[in-house]
């Protein structure tokens, strides 16, 4: 294949804006961010399943405490009202004698049902500590997650600004590039590989491999606009006055 010099100097421009391309893509997927973000969106997780917990079981010791109030409250009423059966007229001796014994048993059952209310009320106290901690720990948090999802999304707009420059510089080389020398650069270019570098100094740009005299004797007397490629990775080799044939 030949190619007019310029042509080939100019498919310097385009690997290089190539090379740019595929390192701002291995930025974006290397952003420390990334891992941030994951890290921050767990803690979120696990800050969020602690403060259901901590809800959970204030919502528990908060049913506990009304029932103990509302049975506290039975006895109360069915002491006082034995109370005031016992003090009335015509109460027999044995009706008396059972009003008395219901009353003690009230009262123990009471002094039961009020130190169980205190217990649970001890524990809800403690339990609101444990639940405000856990709510502040899910603020903050959030407010990492927050952050890192501000950061994150900084950095991919400036790789995307980057991109976009690149990809309209792309386009502005294109048009200076004969078909079949594009096509066999984009071609190297979907395998993955570098499609063309500078030969300078005996070395190849594309591969950075250092190329043998035979090779390079070969080079030199090589046309002007023939399409040369490295015999170690297959690339165009472009040559410049830097090549030092």
């Amino acid at each position: 294949m030949k190619a007019d010099p310029a042509a080939q100097r100019r498919l310097l421009d385009l690997a290089e804006v190539d090379a740019e391309l595929t390192r701002l893509a291995h930025r974006r997927r290397a952003l420390p961010e990334h891992t941030e973000l994951t890290e921050a969106e767990a803690r979120v997780r696990a800050s969020k399943d602690a403060v259901v917990e901590a809800e959970t079981a204030a919502g528990d010791l908060d049913r506990d405490i009304r029932r103990l109030e509302r049975d506290v409250e039975g006895v109360r009423a069915r002491t006082e009202k034995d109370r005031a059966a016992l003090a009335g007229s015509g109460v027999s001796a044995r009706q008396a004698a059972d009003l008395q014994h219901e009353l003690e048993t009230l009262a123990r059952r009471q002094g039961v049902l009020e130190d169980e209310q205190l217990e649970v009320m001890e524990q809800r106290e403690a339990l609101g500590g444990n639940l405000d901690h856990a709510r502040r720990v899910l603020a903050e948090a959030e407010e990492g997650l927050q952050g890192v999802t501000g950061r994150r999304d900084t950095a991919l707009a400036d790789i995307d600004a980057a991109e976009a420059g690149r990809r309209r510089a792309r386009e502005a080389i294109l048009p200076d590039l004969p078909a079949d020398l594009l096509g066999v650069y984009e071609k190297r270019r979907e395998q993955g590989r570098a499609g063309a570098g500078l030969l300078r100094e005996r070395r190849c740009g594309a591969c950075r491999l250092e190329l043998d005299r035979t090779f390079l004797g070969r080079i030199k007397a090589a046309a002007a606009d023939d399409v040369v490629h490295c015999e170690e990775c297959e690339a165009i080799l472009v040559r410049t006055g830097e090549s030092g044939l």
